[in-house]
C-alpha cells in the first residue's frame, strides 16, 4: 500500500497509533516521520510533562507538595501544535518549545512524571486528544510511556520501541547537545538513567504488554524503523477498511 492509499483509508476509518519506549529509543523522530507520511497528528506526551515541569518551576511550587503539583496539571494553560513537521508548545501566550528542552527541565521532570495524580490527569487528556483526532477523520500518533497500556490500550496500532542503552544515550546526547562527546554523554547518562529509574517505579516501558508489537531500533535508521511500523499500520487498515 502506498502513502496515498494509506491516507485515503485513514480518512475513512481514522487511526490511533501508540508508541512506548525508554528515553533515546527514537520515539520522537520516528513518530514525527510516521505522522508526516500518514497525514495525521503527532502528540509528544513527554513535551506535556516537560511543559508542566517548566510551569511548576516558573511558579516556584514546592516539588515536595505533591497535591500542589497535581493542581498545577489541572490549571496549566497548555496548548500544543500537533503538526509533526513543526511542533510547538505554548503555556498561555508564551512559547516554551525550546525552553522545555533545557537540561534544568530534564533534571526535575522526575518530580512530575512520578506523581500518580499528574499521570492520571495526563492520561485522560492525552487520550482525549487522540480520540478527537480519530473521530475527526484523521488520527494521531502518541509516543511516551504507558501510551500502549494506560493512555490508549485500545489504540489501533501499539508498539514498544526499544534500543540498546549506548545507542539510546548517543541519540539523546545528539538531540540535546548536537554532538556526542564523552563529557556530554556522561551528563546525559546521569539524566537518562535517573529518569528511567524514577519512571520504572510507576511505569513498565521495557517489556511489551500483551498485544503490543516490539520493534528494536538498534542498528536501524529512521526509515527502517518506520517501515517496520508501517507494516503494522497496513495490517490494521486492511482489517478495518475491508
Amino acid at each position: 500500500m502506498n502513502d496515498m492509499l494509506r491516507r485515503e483509508a485513514i480518512s475513512r476509518v481514522g487511526i490511533t497509533i501508540a508508541i512506548d519506549g525508554p528515553a533515546g529509543s527514537g520515539k520522537s523522530t520516528v513518530s514525527k516521520e510516521l505522522a508526516s507520511r500518514l497525514g495525521i497528528g503527532y502528540l509528544d506526551t513527554g513535551a506535556m510533562y516537560r511543559a508542566l515541569t517548566w510551569y511548576v518551576l516558573d511558579r516556584g511550587i514546592d516539588w515536595n507538595d505533591g497535591e500542589a503539583v497535581a493542581r498545577a496539571a489541572q490549571e496549566i494553560p497548555l496548548r500544543l501544535d500537533s503538526d509533526p513537521a513543526d511542533p510547538h508548545v505554548w503555556i498561555g501566550q508564551r512559547e516554551v518549545t525550546k525552553e522545555i528542552r533545557e537540561p534544568r527541565i530534564a533534571l526535575e521532570i522526575k518530580h512530575v512524571s512520578t506523581n500518580l495524580d499528574v499521570r492520571a490527569w495526563m492520561a485522560g487528556d492525552q487520550r482525549r486528544r487522540m480520540m478527537e483526532a480519530r473521530l475527526g477523520g484523521s488520527g494521531m500518533i502518541a509516543e511516551g510511556r504507558d501510551i500502549t497500556t494506560v493512555v490508549c490500550p485500545d489504540a489501533d496500532v501499539r508498539v514498544l520501541l526499544l534500543a540498546d542503552q549506548e545507542a539510546r544515550l548517543r541519540r539523546r546526547t545528539l538531540e540535546l547537545y548536537g554532538d556526542a562527546t564523552a563529557e556530554h554523554m556522561e551528563i546525559v547518562r546521569a539524566q537518562v538513567e535517573g529518569r528511567d529509574r524514577a519512571d520504572a517505579e510507576v511505569s513498565e516501558f521495557m517489556v511489551a504488554a500483551p498485544g503490543v508489537s516490539t520493534v528494536d531500533s538498534t542498528g536501524l535508521d529512521v526509515r527502517g524503523v518506520c517501515e517496520a511500523i508501517i507494516r503494522l499500520v497496513d495490517d490494521d487498515l486492511a482489517r478495518r477498511d475491508a
